[in-house]
């Protein structure tokens, strides 16, 4: 793999003779205090403000103030007008944009598209103080505010809109956000490595739009650089000569640096779910750092490139990124009022980046990447100790080591030669790679050495653990359960069938299995009574009726009873909401005859597959009665063990209210299928 300038290694801005800042500045008022003139950066986030590493802004900006750059933060601003994206003046060198942690759309509508009355990235919890599509509304005021100043949007939801994508709230497939925001550049990622390269570079006096070589962003370009070959990506994926508009060269054996593939058109794929699904292959093809190609897309008379990934953070990158200046804290501006993500995980731990499951419905690998990017464990400990002396409230518990996964924590591929030529989109699906190492030795360390810490009472494991991957590994498992879950220990088989399963690109149920006798087992030598909480999602794309009555039936038999659940939500680039909206399955190639993927669409057969998950609560029976009538199940009404719904219904409950609770019979054991929002990324 390609290597990288070590983003330590720069030579700081003139401006670090100011110091570090106890917060990063939002205000004039701060910024005098600190003896600033202007900033040289200024980020706008629809988040409050947290100086944390798990918010993004927080991070982003101590990195670039531990460059030497003066950085101001304007956080959740109001909208309507441009004044308030004026409060700290014209950036010396660049706005940065970001909705925050979250997607501004899936913060703020529920799967069923209804409004949150709350946000738990806002003081008090209050629903209503970002607006839609936040990074296209916040760079456009800016732009209001000043015209030349150079605009850089960054974070999830510009970077899972990079390209021509589905969008599931106006069920239509809209541009790149780099042209709906007028931005001068898009990074995508966590993007340190890209910021701070940036930053410098446009300290040093380079022209933004000069700047068209950075790994990890996408731009407007108006023409092919010379001495670079285009590819028709139709040759990439050997599609059907029909796909792509005629004219197009098929090159092959060409310099893969300055070599671009020309992907379907906006105007093509918003036209033709087919080849939407053929661009989204192309997209994942292209994603690992080590082989992938410089994208193009033409909008309209303009393209929209993206250069090739970023390299991932080293582990002493990472080490440097993660010890920053950070208070743990939220801006004093906030007084007592309480974020209720912050709370969250005030005392929680990141040990690593990346995923390599490539879970179809999860944006995490199409934001992080798969090579999983680690700290040293000597940079956790201290930050362990550092939450321990002086965050406020620590009571000697350390809610969460982890990440995107709980145990990917040093586990890669064999080989760096295989692991950057490899182009799968997952390392443990259909089976676990034999190439990849599954030794979570380095964990088991982790963890022993961060319970013994003086002060710390109990360490927590809170990030979802792949348990295909822990299962490997009967000592990480007896570790974890016996000395690393208060009660409950939540894991995600999503579904037991294997038409969802296969789409979903997660393990079978004798899987799950296999982990719960090792946790079960472990768990009775402690002499603990312990339990999982297995999630599941309904609705997702390759999910019939039949599926989900066998897992309604197959969580009665287990005594599960879910508290919560969550429908499919079609995020932006995810593989699975190409085959939602296109019908076809973008894992294999893709033509106009390939695999048919049966796609559950419609608020009726979506609620009817939520109800096949809460089949306990009497306001669903009568939907379900329905449906098992329908589906020639009739014998499955009744009071019997084995049948799922009686049929009497209680006096007044007539079905009609979704989503309230019945109570749960003695012994039965509440879960969440999913998280009612999905896991921040930022």
């Amino acid at each position: 793999m390609e290597t990288a300038r070590d983003i330590t290694g720069y030579r700081k801005h003139w401006a670090s003779r100011f110091g570090t800042a106890p917060f990063l500045p939002m205000s004039r008022a701060e910024m005098e205090s600190l003896g600033w003139d202007s900033c040289d950066v200024i980020l706008v986030t629809g988040d409050a403000y947290v100086d944390h590493p798990s918010f993004g802004m927080a991070i982003v900006g101590r990195t670039l103030e531990a460059q030497g750059f003066r950085v101001g933060i304007i956080a959740q601003p109001d909208w309507h007008d441009a004044e308030p994206f004026k409060a700290l003046g014209r950036p010396n060198l660049f706005f940065g944009v970001t909705a925050g942690n979250m997607d501004s759309m899936v913060n703020r509508y529920t799967s069923d598209r209804r409004v949150r009355s709350d946000d738990a990235y806002t003081p008090g919890g209050q629903g209503g103080k970002r607006p839609d599509r936040s990074v296209i509304v916040y760079a456009q005021r800016v732009r209001e505010a000043y015209r030349d100043a150079p605009i850089v949007i960054g974070g999830i939801e510009a970077s899972l809109r990079r390209i021509a994508h589905f969008d599931y709230w106006s069920e239509k497939v809209r541009r790149s956000i780099l042209l709906d925001a007028k931005a001068d550049l898009l990074v995508f990622g966590n993007a340190e490595r890209q910021i701070v390269e940036l930053a410098h570079r446009l300290g040093a006096g380079e022209r933004i739009e000069a700047i068209r070589d950075l790994r990890g962003t996408a731009y407007v370009s108006r023409a092919l650089p010379e001495g670079w070959v285009e590819i028709d990506s139709s040759s990439v994926d050997e599609m059907a000569a029909t796909a792509v508009a005629s004219g197009s060269r098929r090159v092959r054996g060409t310099d893969r640096a300055r070599s671009v593939i020309r992907m379907p058109s906006f105007e093509q794929v918003m036209a033709d779910p087919v080849l939407y699904a053929h661009a989204s292959r192309i997209l994942h093809t292209e994603a690992n750092p080590g082989n992938a190609r410089a994208l193009v897309q033409r909008h309209g008379d303009i393209d929209v490139w993206l250069n090739p990934p970023p390299i991932p953070l080293t582990t002493r990158e990472m080490d440097w990124v993660y010890e920053r200046a950070f208070q743990r804290q939220p801006h004093p501006a906030y007084g007592a009022a309480e974020i209720p993500a912050y709370k969250m995980i005030r005392f929680s731990i990141s040990i690593q980046r990346g995923c390599f499951g490539g879970c179809t419905f999860c944006s995490i690998t199409e934001h992080e990447g798969r090579i999983i990017q680690n700290r040293s464990e000597d940079s956790v400990i201290r930050e362990i100790g550092k939450v321990r002396d002086t965050v406020p409230g620590f009571t000697g518990v350390i809610s969460d080591l982890g990440g995107p996964t709980a145990n990917m924590y040093r586990l890669a591929c064999k080989s760096r030669e295989i692991e950057s030529a490899c182009r799968r989109p997952s390392c443990v699906y259909p089976g676990i790679c034999p190439n990849l190492r599954t030794d979570h030795s380095a964990l088991v360390g982790l963890y022993r050495r961060a319970r013994g810490l003086p002060g710390v009472k109990k360490v927590l494991i809170a990030s979802g653990v792949r348990y295909d991957l822990a299962s490997e590994s009967p000592e990480y498992v007896q570790e974890l359960v016996q000395h690393h879950v208060g009660g409950y220990l939540k894991i995600a088989p999503e579904a037991i069938s294997e038409g969802p399963l296969s789409k979903m690109m997660k393990p079978g149920v004798a899987t799950y299995d296999r982990f719960k006798a090792l946790f079960d087992r472990y768990s009775k030598e402690a002499g603990k009574e312990q339990y999982l909480i297995p999630y599941f999602i309904a609705a997702h794309p390759g999910t019939t009726d039949g599926d989900m009555l066998e897992l309604a039936l197959w969580l009665k038999r287990n005594g599960y009873r879910a508290d919560q659940v969550q429908a499919f939500l079609p995020s932006p680039m995810a593989t699975a909401t190409a085959m939602y909206h296109s019908g076809r399955n973008p894992l294999h190639r893709v033509s106009r005859t390939s695999e048919e993927v049966v796609i559950p669409k419609g608020l009726k057969v979506r609620r009817l597959h939520k109800a096949f998950l809460r089949y306990h609560d009497a306001n669903n029976w009568p939907v379900l009665r329905e449906a098992l009538r329908r589906m020639g199940r009739a014998d499955l009404i009744g009071n019997g063990k084995h049948q799922l719904v009686p049929a009497w219904q209680p006096a007044g409950v007539d079905g009609g209210g979704e989503g309230r609770r019945t109570p749960a019979r003695p012994g039965a054991r509440p879960f969440r299928t999913q998280h009612t929002r999905p896991r921040p990324a930022r």
